[in-house]
Parts: structure tokens; sequence; C-alpha cells
């Protein structure tokens, strides 16, 4: 599962479609407040790189949730896109987008101490706090 692979999907109703040679098959979940409030739990995503093209721009809405990334959705069936950097481009596809789904792995988690406590992933993984998060990832 090492490297960059070839991720492709479309949304709920097709209108909205997403491709990179540039993902990964590493399923990350991502526990923050933003996540959970946007999608009603957490946010369940790859890294998809730079590179992402996509079509059915026209369909596209985009909505800046922070300083440093916007969140994206289909306008006509609402599907959750991605999550991309502000700074370098970099996209967080939905992981329920992708033709690859039988390949993910789900081996991180981020925001853990902001996961409430009614649900709890039975799968042993990488996990990361807000602080590590932020040291990790912010940008200097």
């Amino acid at each position: 599962m090492e490297g960059k692979t070839h991720l492709s999907g479309h949304c709920l109703c097709g209108n909205v479609g997403v491709a990179t040679r540039s993902g990964t098959l590493h399923v990350g979940a991502c526990h923050c407040g933003m996540c959970r409030k946007w999608g009603g739990g957490p946010l369940l995503a790859v890294d998809g790189g730079q590179d992402v093209s996509l079509t059915g721009e026209e369909y596209i809405t985009r909505y800046s949730s922070s300083e440093w990334a916007e969140r994206a959705f289909c306008k006509e069936c609402g599907t959750h896109l991605f999550y991309k950097l502000k700074a370098n481009g970099q996209h967080i596809l939905s992981a329920g987008l992708l033709d690859q789904e039988p390949e993910l792995v789900m081996d991180h988690q981020i925001f853990i101490d902001k996961k409430p406590q009614y649900y709890t992933f039975s799968n042993e993984t990488e996990v990361m706090t807000e602080a590590e998060v932020f040291a990790k990832f912010a940008p200097n």
C-alpha cells in the first residue's frame, strides 16, 4: 500500500467526478468538530494529492471552513467531495466516492481527543491528538 496510486470516483448523482494519480489507499478518520458537524460523524477520507482533476465543476460548491482549508460538495446531491488545504492544494477525498473502495484500508485517526464517546472503531490504527496534528501539519 506504499506509494501513490490512481484513484477515481463520482458523487451520488454522478454529476461530479474525481480522479488523481497521486492518491493513497490509506483511509483516515477525522474526529474534529468541523468534520463531525459537516457530515454528522467522522470524515473518512484518503489523501488525493495535489493533482486532482474534477469533472462537473458547475455542480461543485466550495465552502471556506477555515483560514487554511475549504470543503466541497455536490450542489445537486449533497455528496461530500473533498477537504482541500489552501496553502498547497492538497485534496483529502471522501472515501465513499472512490471506485477503489475494496482496496482501501483504514489505518489512522486524527483529532482522537475530540472523538465523542458514542462511537468507536474496532480496528487498531495510528492515532493523533489535535495538538499532534497541528504540530506535524501546520504551516510554518
